[in-house]
């Protein structure tokens, strides 16, 4: 796996390959090769937006002679309209996306570094967060995200119990550790280590190292969701007042799939 000294050393030579190419303006480090470098470790990989000018945008992702300078591919795809996930020949893995510099004030982002600027993008006002258009993916009432996540219990022990397992993993395992994640700051104080606000998800064992020791139980597996269900339940019965009946209707169905 690549260290971090040579992650930031490729993102360097990237921009000074972008350097070359006529339209460029800026590229930008997001996430651990932005602003949050302390949490880069041999796991991260290349996060980078490239900013150009009015109308070169297609011509920099049709063509990716920029990228390739710096080293030959081995695998790329095109995974949305504006850029790419890709693969250096070396093993260093990327993912990047290429705006016009009046697209970026639209772009949700944050904790962004400056890697190469332009001359030409003096002017250009390039802000190291755009949090305002990163839609909330934390709810601030317990009510909503709790009881959606015993509704989310029920109906997939149905669902289990009808053969459907796959379905069930998810309904148990998936969509109410989900609610219970986005409400999880409410229950728990949280550590302060890089919370991202794309994904409730991400590094939850140092953030709220409490919950990340009991999470194991509550995720046990495509044969094993009636046990999954019936720990998380006895997780919400301890943090929030779960109506009985449904408690009760719930510990029914696990026990009888």
């Amino acid at each position: 796996m690549p260290q971090p000294d040579t992650l930031l050393q490729r993102l360097d030579h990237i921009g000074s390959s972008l350097e070359q190419k006529e339209g460029a303006l800026a590229l930008l480090g997001v996430g651990s090769v932005g602003q949050e470098l302390d949490r880069m470790d041999e796991y991260s990989d290349l996060d980078f937006f490239v900013i150009v000018e009015s109308g070169a945008k297609q011509r920099f992702i049709d063509r990716l002679d920029w990228l390739e300078d710096v080293l030959p591919l081995e695998y790329c795809f095109k995974n949305t309209d504006d850029g790419y996930k890709f693969l250096y020949q070396d093993g260093i893995y990327g993912e990047f996306a290429v705006f016009e510099e009046g697209e970026l004030k639209h772009i949700p982002y944050k904790a962004a570094r400056v890697v190469w600027r332009s001359p030409k993008a003096a002017h250009f006002i390039i802000g190291d967060n755009n949090a305002e258009r990163i839609p909330s993916i934390r709810k601030d009432q317990l009510d909503y995200s709790l009881n959606e996540a015993l509704t989310n219990l029920y109906v997939g022990l149905g669902r289990y119990a009808r053969g459907e397992k796959l379905s069930a993993m998810r309904f148990v395992q998936g969509y109410a550790i989900d609610s219970i994640l986005s409400v999880l700051h409410l229950l728990e104080e949280e550590e302060d280590y890089y919370p991202d606000p794309f994904g409730n998800e991400r590094r939850l064992e140092r953030r709220f190292p409490k919950f990340g020791a009991l999470i194991g139980e509550m995720m046990l597996g495509y044969n094993r969701t009636p046990e999954s269900a019936l720990n998380i339940l006895s997780y919400l019965e301890r943090v929030y007042p779960v109506n009985g009946r449904l408690s009760e209707e719930i510990r029914k169905l696990a026990r009888t799939v």
